[in-house]
């Protein structure tokens, strides 16, 4: 009897014993979980530092966009104070962050959330595009006669590229093939081969000087704010041509605080199903249905501010205008407000989402509200 019952003890102590590999799985380090931050470089409004002070504020998406923290950066005046943020851009090769400001480009590890570098160029800097790659960088003067192309990892001028249009806004296309410049001073969206770096091709002319613009995932169409117009018009940027010109109604156009243009700011929803317009004398995101030639208006979101950029979150949910409110897209309703660490609101012309596995950057938005539909879909 005694020998029956060890037996059986000994089989229930082999039952409810876990096994060495068990021991060894249950101990491993937990797999690291992809988090979405919204990453937003300020002063992002001019250098206005009652919109978010100085740095890089990240916010978790999937906490209802909640203040995680602030990131140092440089990017000083002269005389010491923050200059202003012309753009922002993410390299998944460096895992780096890049600032440009009126005066130089800044390098930022996403890992040690530290300077790497940063260099001023001759010219100034402007609104930067990084390569799909994330090994080049096209980095406009400030409103003078060339870009620089510049290596990513250190900062180094590749080559100019000289348009004597007043260089400003910068775009590089999805396939790392063609690079979109547009400057100040011209009515034309040049469009360069990121391959030689040469200019290949001017779209347009438009009506006026080209502001803001986007383009769709499969390349073939621009859509640009122009000087003057509360509105926009569309390029083809195959042929070249422009193709249409579409005003807002039921509006009318009033002075506006910055830029000294109606509609500064223009972005397709991922899907390319909308166009989302800036207005910011009537405070007002217009909405287009762009599954039609010319895009039908449809209707309007009141902000909190003049708005003078527009982009969305990759899965193309939210909309962030630069006034800092996040927009469900579906239900046009504001769902958050961006705030800094005192609860004062935060707004920025420069934002990109940035997904991070542990400490990697693996996914990064842009600055652009770029259409994100290829040929093959």
């Amino acid at each position: 009897m005694a020998k029956i019952l060890s037996i059986v003890l000994l089989a229930a102590v082999l039952i409810v014993t876990p096994s060495c590999a068990q021991l060894s799985s249950k101990n491993t380090s937990p797999v690291a979980q992809v988090r979405r931050y919204l990453y937003v470089a300020v002063p992002g409004i001019r250098n206005y530092l009652e919109f978010g002070g100085h740095g890089i504020l990240v916010y978790d998406l999937s906490d209802n966009y909640r203040l995680v923290k602030r990131i140092r950066t440089g990017g000083l005046k002269a005389d010491g104070t923050p200059s202003n943020v012309k753009g922002v851009a993410v390299s998944l090769a460096t895992n780096s962050i890049y600032i440009t400001t009126l005066e130089a480009l800044q390098r930022i590890d996403l890992l040690t959330e530290k300077i790497v570098w940063e260099k001023k160029y001759e010219g100034g800097c402007d609104r930067l595009s990084i390569s799909p790659d994330g090994k080049v960088i096209y980095l406009p003067t400030l409103e003078k006669e060339h870009w620089n192309v510049v290596d990513a990892e250190t900062g180094d001028v590749i080559k100019q590229i000289f348009t004597n249009s007043g260089a400003h806004n910068t775009l590089y296309a999805g396939d790392g093939v063609s690079v979109f410049l547009a400057g100040l001073r011209t009515n034309t969206l040049g469009i360069s081969d990121a391959r030689t770096h040469t200019m290949i091709k001017q779209v347009g002319p438009f009506a006026q000087p080209v502001r803001p613009f986007t383009i769709n995932g499969s390349q073939t169409l621009c859509y640009v704010n122009v000087n003057g117009l509360l509105g926009f018009e569309i390029g083809d940027l195959k042929t070249g041509e422009k193709l249409h010109h579409v005003e807002v109604v039921g509006f009318q156009q009033g002075p506006v605080k910055r830029h000294g243009c109606p509609s500064h700011g223009i972005g397709l929803t991922p899907d390319e199903k909308e166009v989302w317009l800036c207005d910011a004398f009537n405070q007002r995101m217009h909405i287009f249905d762009n599954t039609i030639m010319p895009p039908k208006q449809l209707e309007s979101v009141e902000l909190r501010d003049q708005p003078g950029w527009i982009t969305f979150s990759l899965d193309g949910k939210h909309a962030y205008p630069s006034t800092g409110e996040i927009i469900d897209v579906k239900t046009r309703k504001i769902i958050a407000t961006l705030k800094d660490e005192k609860g004062n609101p935060v707004m920025s012309e420069k934002v990109v989402e940035i997904h991070i596995d542990g400490s990697k950057a693996v996914k990064a938005g842009d600055q652009f509200g770029i259409g994100r539909v290829s040929k093959e879909e």
